[in-house]
Formats: structure tokens, sequence, C-alpha cells
């Protein structure tokens, strides 16, 4: 049984498997935040917030630390974090798991448009549709900047981060959403097209079902590839699995 347990967090599942980790005797648990969401909600355990220095960072503060097993339950879409935490596993030899929700899937009715990345989904776009709702999240929205044709309404927790589109409506909102509320949204701005990243999940899965109901084509972003070799588990009872812990 692993006694010290780092688990790289910010989504709802790193909360959830700090909480179980730190009800079991004998099991000390370290969560730590990027810093990027100002008020990132309680977490069960030790906290550390900011960055670790790249791979090599996050390897000595592995062995600095003594600890015994690493969980990377970071949002799918933090594919740098992800590659850092495998090579610092492997430097280190210490048991690495990844805990990532299940992506969603397409239901009868949805009009799916992949794409692979943020600048992908820009150049779809002015095929689909001229007034945008943008729920990618405050990053990476230079991506879609140049779009002066369009008009957008961007969602996010915090304050997106420049340079954005110029014509744009700023949606400051946390989910968990509904599908009356986002519906309501959609209607009135008037959006014909959305925009989200493949993120998976719950609180925020309620504007694919707007969308479907509105019959609006929706771009999806994919979620990028795992590092060769690192196999994902779905849920924090597999992720518990893996540690060696049976789920309660």
């Amino acid at each position: 049984m692993p006694a010290h347990v780092l688990v790289l967090g910010g989504t709802t599942e790193a909360r959830e498997l700090a909480a179980a980790l730190t009800a079991r005797p004998g099991v000390r648990v370290t969560t730590s935040l990027a810093g990027r969401v100002s008020r990132p909600g309680t977490v069960d355990g030790e906290v550390r917030v900011g960055g670790f220095g790249g791979a090599e960072g996050l390897a000595a503060w592995l062995r600095a630390h003594h600890v015994d097993a690493l969980v990377d339950a970071t949002h799918p879409f933090a594919e740098a974090i992800t590659r850092n935490a495998a090579r610092a596993a492997v430097a280190t030899g210490v048991p690495a798991v990844v805990l990532r929700r299940p992506g969603w899937p397409q239901a009868p009715g949805d009009r799916w448009h992949p794409a692979d990345s943020l600048e992908h989904a820009a150049r779809l776009l002015p095929g689909l549709g001229r007034r945008v709702f943008l729920s990618t999240g405050r990053l990476g929205l230079a991506a879609f900047a140049a779009l002066t044709e369009l008009h957008f309404v961007v969602r996010s927790v915090e304050p997106p981060e420049p340079p954005l589109p110029p014509d744009v409506d700023l949606v400051q909102a946390r989910g968990p959403f509904t599908v009356a509320g986002e519906t309501e949204l959609l209607r009135e701005h008037r959006v014909d097209v959305l925009v989200t990243k493949d993120s998976g999940g719950a609180a925020t899965a309620a504007k694919l079902t707007a969308a479907r109901g509105l019959d609006l084509p929706v771009v999806v972003v994919r979620r990028p590839p795992l590092p060769g070799g690192v196999d994902a588990v779905p849920d924090v009872a597999a992720a518990l699995a893996r540690l060696g812990l049976a789920p309660r």
C-alpha cells in the first residue's frame, strides 16, 4: 500500500480521489494544483500550488518527498503536464496512474464536426456559422482572434487571456450547467454553432444536449493522445484498484 500519493489535480475526479485516499489510515495524499484558477475549491489532504519546473523538477520533488505513487488526474487537455508526469515516473521508478474521465459519446441527432486542435476548429467555423458559442476555456483563444467576421460568446471560469476575437461577449460562469440554462443561453445570443473540447464528464455536457435540441452544428476538439506506453483508467474506483487499494 502506498504511504504517500501525489495527485496532479484540478478536476472533479482529482478531488474525489484525494477524499478517498485521505479516508484510508496510513495513506498521505498531496494534491498539486497548477494555480490557474483563483478559487479551486476544497481539497482533502495536503495541497501544493504551482508548477514543478518540467519533468526534471517533478522527478526531484518525487524523490525529495518520498512519493510512492503518482496519479495524473489533470484535465484531459493538460498535455504538457501529462507528458512531464510520464517522464518523471520513468526517471524515478515511481508507479504512475493516469485518471481520465471518458470522452463524450456522440448521440443520434448530433451534428458533430471533429477538429484536431483549436486552430483546426477555427478553420472550420466560417463554413458552419456566424455566431459562435466558444466553450473551450480561457486559454488558447488566440486561435480565433483572426476571425473578424464572426461574433463570439466566450464562457470561462476565470477572465480569458488575450488576444481575443474582436467581436466577443464574455460570460464568466462555473458549471455544472443545465440543459434548460444552456438552451436559454444559445437562444439569447442567437448562437448558430458551438465549439467545445471533448472534456467529458457531466458538469458541462448539457450544452451538447441543448445544441442537439436546437439542431446546431458542434465543432468538437479531439483530446491529445496520451504519451506512448501510458494507459488511462476511467474513474476513481479504477485508480484505487491500480494503487492496490480496493474501493470502499
